[in-house]
């Protein structure tokens, strides 16, 4: 289990609990990202807080997350990005796709 989620107001924060987002463990995120969808939950933060690294297939499987979401009447944010993971998203248009917050706690509270 990479994700470990709890209730702030009305957002579900699922805290990444590795280093390295990368290959190995995308389709994980994924499976555990459909899950949390599948139970209910609308708003999910997807917080980076902990992360230093993260490949391509890792956010290639944080998109299908929020296709799933979008498709299910739910939304995904993403909060607590680094410097160089904000840079990658800007780069690849994600910023464009996702909520992005500095925090999980600013980003529970928006909605």
């Amino acid at each position: 289990m990479i994700l470990s989620a709890h209730i702030n107001n009305n957002a579900l924060i699922a805290n990444i609990e590795i280093k390295e987002a990368n290959l190995t463990v995308s389709e994980e995120l994924k499976t555990e990202l459909f899950k949390l969808i599948d139970a209910g939950n609308k708003f999910i933060v997807v917080n980076f807080a902990g992360v230093v690294y993260v490949d391509s297939s890792f956010l290639g499987a944080l998109v299908s997350g929020l296709k799933y979401a979008i498709a299910n009447q739910a939304d995904i944010a993403v909060a607590g990005l680094n410097k160089d993971i904000a840079g990658l998203f800007q780069l690849i248009r994600l910023d464009k796709a996702f909520k992005i917050f500095t925090t999980a706690e600013e980003a529970a509270v928006s909605k």
